[in-house]
C-alpha cells in the first residue's frame, strides 16, 4: 500500500541518514573485500561467486580460492575440477568455476592481463551482466557507477524515487536522476540497509530510520 509522507524527500537527506546507521551494519562483503586490499581482479571473481550466494558463503569461498590463485596467469595453472572444490558449495558452483577461466583467459589474451575498467569492456567477458562491471567499476576502480542488485532495484521504488520494472531501467533512471556524488555509495548503503530492514517481505518500517521519508510503494504488510 502506499502511505502518505510526513516529510518532504530529498535523496540527500535520505543518505545522510542512512550513513549514519550505516557503520552499524554489516557492509556487502565485496565492499569488505574492497576496503581490505582486493584489487580489480580479486573484486571481480568474488562478485562471480556472490550471485545467487549469501555473502558469508561468498566471502569463505573467495579466501579459499584467492589461497590457492589471485591472478589470472595463477587461476588458468588450476584446473576447472580444483576450483569448483576451492569455492563449493557457492550457488552453481560448477557453472561459476567454468566461467572463472573463462574470464581469466580472456582477461590475458584480449586485455594483457588487466581487467578493464571501463563498463563496455568489461560486458564482453563471459557472464559478466551490467551488476557485475558496475561493481567491478566501483568497488575495484572506484569509479563513478551505479551497480543495481535487487536491493537497489526495490529500495529506489519503493521511496518511489524511480519508477522502474528491471533493474537496467532502474539503473538508466538512477543515472538520470541521483546525484553523481552518491553514486559509489549507493549500493553499499541500500544492499546493506535492505538486507538489515528494509526486507523483501514485510520490512522493518517500526525501527526504519528513514520511515518518514519514504511512501512504501508495494509494502503490503511491515513490521
Amino acid at each position: 500500500m502506499t502511505t502518505e509522507k510526513t516529510e518532504r524527500f530529498s535523496i540527500d537527506r535520505f543518505i545522510a541518514v542512512l550513513s549514519e546507521h550505516y557503520t552499524h551494519w554489516d557492509a556487502p562483503v565485496i565492499t569488505l573485500m574492497s576496503h581490505a586490499g582486493a584489487g580489480p581482479y580479486q573484486v571481480l571473481i568474488s562478485t562471480v561467486l556472490s550471485l545467487r550466494t549469501r555473502d558469508e558463503v561468498t566471502a569463505e569461498a573467495a579466501r579459499r580460492l584467492f589461497a590457492l590463485a589471485n591472478t589470472p596467469e595463477a587461476m588458468l595453472t588450476l584446473s576447472e575440477e580444483v576450483i569448483a572444490g576451492a569455492i563449493y558449495p557457492v550457488g552453481f558452483y560448477p557453472t561459476k568455476a567454468k566461467r572463472i577461466l573463462e574470464i581469466s583467459r580472456m582477461i590475458l589474451d584480449t586485455f594483457g592481463g588487466v581487467v578493464p575498467d571501463e563498463i563496455e569492456p568489461l560486458l564482453t567477458l563471459p557472464g559478466v551482466g551490467r551488476k557485475t562491471a558496475n561493481l567491478v567499476l566501483v568497488e575495484g576502480y572506484r569509479k563513478d557507477a551505479i551497480c543495481v542488485d535487487t536491493h537497489v532495484h526495490r529500495i529506489s521504488n519503493r521511496i518511489g524515487y524511480v519508477t522502474t520494472k528491471t533493474p537496467d531501467q532502474t539503473e538508466t533512471a538512477l543515472r538520470q536522476k541521483l546525484p553523481r556524488r552518491h553514486w559509489i555509495t549507493y549500493n553499499e548503503i541500500l544492499v546493506a540497509f535492505g538486507q538489515v530492514l528494509c526486507r523483501p517481505q514485510s520490512p522493518h518500517c517500526s525501527r526504519c530510520p528513514v520511515s518518514s521519508m519514504c511512501r512504501r510503494i508495494g509494502v503490503a504488510r511491515s513490521r
